[in-house]
């Protein structure tokens, strides 16, 4: 009993990169905006993390196999998405499965994040960072990685296919210019 206590207040620890967030970021935006309360502040909503996968719909075994490798990377079972319409140029049925998508929210939002621009960002070959011209008009930050195998979760050996993936950063602003410094002061790698 005592062990799943433990267990359970190990699984509520606060992510470091939300303390940062808490401790140095919001203060830092506070003082360069001018906002009059801590709220106003941006913050990240939730990443949303898409692979489409073209040959998910004749194998269903390298969709599984993504499907695991997704759930390693991001702590959290990935939902299948199917194709919408029949397209005869592509050999696609309407509801063959053609992708994945994750949503993180909360602390495993966090963990994500932290891992991505701790952890994998650098492993990146000839990486000089991302474009800022990433951001839409909502201000939400949308980027591509090309490979999975960046994340150390994912084991090479066992790699069925090189599959690259869409990582949305949905934000609770519409402005870019405070979005863009909150992302820089949590450690986003933007090109110069």
């Amino acid at each position: 009993m005592a062990e799943q206590a433990t267990q359970r207040t190990s699984a509520r620890k606060t992510p470091k990169l939300l303390e940062v967030y808490r401790a140095t970021v919001v203060p830092a935006l506070i003082k360069e905006f001018s906002y009059k309360s801590p709220l106003v502040a941006p913050r990240i909503q939730k990443v949303v993390i898409n692979m489409g996968v073209k040959e998910g719909a004749q194998d269903a075994k390298v969709l599984e196999r993504l499907s695991q490798e997704l759930a390693l990377i991001t702590g959290q079972k990935p939902v299948y998405r199917k194709a919408k319409k029949s397209i005869s140029a592509f050999k696609l049925r309407e509801g063959a499965p053609i992708g994945l998508k994750v949503t993180l929210r909360g602390n495993r939002m966090y963990e994500f994040v932290e891992r991505l621009f701790q952890v994998a960002m650098p492993r990146i070959r000839d990486f000089r960072g991302f474009p800022d011209s990433s951001f839409d008009g909502q201000a939400n930050l949308s980027i591509g990685l090309q490979e999975q195998s960046i994340f150390p979760e994912v084991e090479l050996d066992k790699v069925v296919k090189i599959q690259g993936m869409d990582i949305t950063f949905v934000t609770s602003t519409s402005k870019k210019e405070d979005v863009k410094r909150m992302f820089e002061l949590m450690g986003f790698p933007f090109r110069k």
